[in-house]
């Protein structure tokens, strides 16, 4: 602070020192952003006091108030099309039937979003089945608690469908922030519009490419570049000269839309789009042109002129929904099937890849196996979990032309493995480079495991430096459960009456005891009642604060690796919000070694 120009001309280094004590006993702790510009406004304001009201010489005049940090603004647009969408995908729902449609040009949107109802709705419209309704809070008027739960259950499931909440708190919600809840919005519908543009759920996607390598790289593209190779593949095919590189300067002249219309419904096809010289004319009449495929939701002529990127986008994919052009040739589809994996192989790669995102690093994870080859984005997590274990310097940040800068980054990243004592035993950084997938799951199993250890252990500050094993957390399971008066006992994570879900409901019931409705809970004796609970589960979890990526499968298999997370997750909430005595968290018993760090350190031995 002392060097920062706008105040040292006006206060002393002593000045400062004694402001700044003020407000913090503590001067050697970390601050965030936040709390850094709240004490430079501080600051500000006894500076310019001293001047006598005369405005600093340097200073920022965003800057203005203690009560808020940036002025964010939000387009009034985007608020307009994002009402335009929940009207339509929600207006039948049984509970916000009541309060649809919405009118864009208000703030009821926000004052909606504020009972933590709709954007779980808006979740399981992106992606159905996310949450299980049965746990979202919908009485008429929620109580704090319930609000609060809704909007945990909200968050986490955000997480767990691929959307960065990083910054975003219950909090935020329950303020219904705009420029945050427009761009949590943002983030949910995008996964909705883009949800289709991967080789699983449209193999004719195969078109796009020319043989089996081109597929590998295709599937490793995020979703908005498939779309944009998609559109160029048919601009290609109509003769336009362009290349298509964004969502935003590269359509505003409306030439790209008009020719990408034309090849897909000639059927509508006109010159008068491409004759008219008018941006803004142009654009209706795309729109118009558009309005005759269904797709009229998401633009105004406005926002294709000037280029509205997250709109644009939008209005790409909804024309990708409703007519993509592409053949289904068998022929070229057999080389979609030949990339397919296995159930378990494609949940593992899903929980690890969301996981990964949640931590928020630089890197985004599209596709697990593809993107982690660089080496770089495992240097980012391992960095986000172990702090100064990673040797910068010798890492090489993609695009990675030389296959050997990604074999050292590879390396490094098995070096800080076995520094963690991961069980690596004949693996190389070559087989991280090389994409092998057994080997990246069982690698990436023991960060998560080692992730979760970490934070119990952490928490658990009577344990005078003890690590935490599998055996303690299943010890302090079972004891949770037994002194809530449940007769559940489990002999391992890979105990199959964990199928039924009981055990489970009976813990989190045992860890908050409001938390679940019995009255929605089935006996769980047939494979649908195993799956309605371990779907409740998930959810219940969730909405009482757990950050979770499994699936309902894993519960129903009893997936012991999924299992320990859920357990694990569990307990981490229940040691931050309950205060457990050191007799509630039992130390190690052999009655579950099988559980412990060497059995299961190895992802192999991990395995169900």
């Amino acid at each position: 602070m002392c060097k920062l120009k706008a105040l040292k001309d006006i206060l002393t280094a002593d000045d400062i020192s004694q402001i700044l004590h003020e407000s913090s006993s503590d001067m050697s702790e970390e601050i965030d952003f936040e709390s850094f510009l709240r004490a430079y406004l501080d600051l500000q304001g006894r500076a310019t006091a001293k001047l006598g009201n005369t405005k600093l010489k340097n200073s920022s005049s965003f800057l203005k108030a203690r009560t808020t940090t940036i002025r964010h603004n939000i387009s009034e647009s985007e608020k307009a099309s994002y009402v335009a969408h929940i009207n339509s995908f929600l207006r039948e729902d049984k509970f916000l039937k009541d309060y649809l449609p919405i009118d864009p040009s208000g703030n009821e949107l926000f004052e909606l979003v504020k009972g933590g109802v709709l954007l779980c709705k808006l979740i399981n419209v992106a992606v159905p089945g996310t949450i299980d309704e049965r746990a979202i809070n919908t009485k008429k008027v929620v109580n704090p608690w319930e609000r609060n739960e809704n909007h945990t259950l909200c968050l986490n499931s955000a997480k767990a469908i691929g959307c960065t909440v990083v910054n975003i708190g219950t909090q935020d919600l329950v303020e219904a922030r705009p420029h945050l809840v427009v761009g949590l919005i943002s983030q949910i519908i995008k996964i909705q519009l883009l949800a289709d543009l991967n080789l699983k759920k449209t193999p004719q996607l195969v078109e796009l490419v020319e043989d089996s390598k081109d597929v590998e790289e295709l599937l490793g593209l995020a979703p908005e570049k498939v779309l944009l190779k998609w559109m160029n593949f048919h601009l290609k095919k109509a003769g336009y000269k362009k290349q298509v590189n964004n969502f935003s300067s590269d359509l505003k002249d409306g030439e790209a839309y008009a020719h990408l219309l034309n090849a897909l419904a000639p059927e509508h096809g006109t010159t008068t789009t491409l004759d008219t010289k008018d941006p803004t004319e142009r654009a209706n009449l795309i729109i118009e042109q558009a309005e005759k495929l269904d797709c009229k939701r998401y633009v105004t002529p406005q926002d294709i002129v000037e280029g509205s990127p997250n709109l644009n986008l939008a209005f790409v994919a909804q024309i990708f929904q409703n007519r993509n052009g592409l053949s289904a040739d068998t022929k070229n589809i057999s080389f979609a099937e030949m990339m397919e994996d296995d159930a378990q192989t494609s949940r593992e790669e899903r929980c690890f890849r969301l996981w990964i995102n949640s931590l928020g690093t630089d890197t985004y994870i599209n596709n697990l196996f593809d993107n982690v080859r660089t080496g770089w984005p495992l240097l980012e997590v391992l960095d986000k979990i172990a702090p100064g274990s990673v040797n910068w310097k010798q890492a090489t940040k993609p695009p990675i032309k030389m296959p050997f800068r990604k074999v050292e980054n590879c390396n490094q990243v098995i070096r800080i493995g076995k520094e963690l004592n991961f069980s690596l035993v004949n693996v190389a950084g070559n087989d991280i480079v090389q994409g092998n997938k057994k080997l990246i799951l069982a690698f990436l199993w023991q960060l998560m495991r080692f992730t979760m250890l970490q934070l119990l252990k952490n928490l658990r500050f009577h344990a005078q430096g003890k690590e935490i094993t599998d055996a303690d957390i299943l010890n302090w399971a079972n004891k949770k459960v037994k002194s809530a008066g449940r007769k559940s006992q489990v002999e391992s994570f890979k105990d199959k009456s964990l199928s039924n879900g009981t055990f489970f409901l009976e813990l989190l019931s045992a860890v908050e005891p409001r938390v679940v409705n019995w009255s929605v809970v089935t006996k769980g004796e047939t494979d649908e009642d195993k799956k309605l609970n371990a779907t409740y589960i998930i959810s219940v979890a969730r909405k009482l604060g757990c950050s979770i990526f499994l699936l309902p499968e894993d519960i129903i298999e009893v997936n012991q690796k999924m299992i320990l997370t859920l357990t694990a997750s569990i307990m981490y909430w229940s040691l931050q919000h309950k205060a457990d005595t050191p007799e509630t968290i039992p130390e190690e018993d052999n009655a579950a070694s099988d559980e412990s760090p060497a059995a299961a350190t190895d992802g192999e031995n991990a395995s169900p």
